[in-house]
């Protein structure tokens, strides 16, 4: 899988152990930065990660940070992104099965490296189940989406 993958200041030990793990499970990862724990805005690095996922040149996005918080909010603002913050396993699950999410935040201030691993792993091999109803929702939040960009 094509993994894109950035964080911010407060989540660069979180996105280097996520890296590893990537990198031993065989995906594609593309790294968007910051490299450093020099204080960074999360948007800045926010959104490249999310235009990859919907340009399609990943599958999914990534994105550690102090809480996972507000990178969360700016995906969400990335049409095409559907974007959860994720400090257990059944919610990283669930927003897979239920959601189809494509892009995972998590709080490096929140969350110990090993469980944060779990959660990723969880995340990744989760499928979208394809359910009705699951599918109904997660199209009516596509057609919101297309109704807002005819406005």
């Amino acid at each position: 899988m094509k993994i894109a993958i950035g964080c911010d200041h407060a989540g660069l030990a979180l996105k280097r152990v996520l890296i590893e793990c990537l990198n031993a499970e065989g995906h594609e990862v593309h790294d968007f930065g910051t490299d450093s724990e020099d204080a960074v805005d999360y948007p800045d690095f926010v959104f490249p990660v999310a235009e990859a996922v919907v340009r399609g040149e990943a599958d999914r996005g990534i994105f550690p940070c102090g809480s996972g918080l507000g990178p969360c909010i700016a995906a969400n603002k990335v049409r095409g992104i559907s974007a959860v913050t994720c400090h257990d396993v059944f919610s990283a699950k669930s927003s897979r099965r239920d959601n189809n999410a494509n892009f995972l935040t998590m709080g490096q201030r929140v969350i110990g490296s090993g469980a944060a691993v779990e959660v990723l792993k969880a995340w990744l091999h989760e499928p979208f189940s394809g359910i009705e109803r699951h599918q109904r929702r997660n199209d009516a939040i596509r057609a919101r989406e297309q109704a807002e960009d005819a406005r």
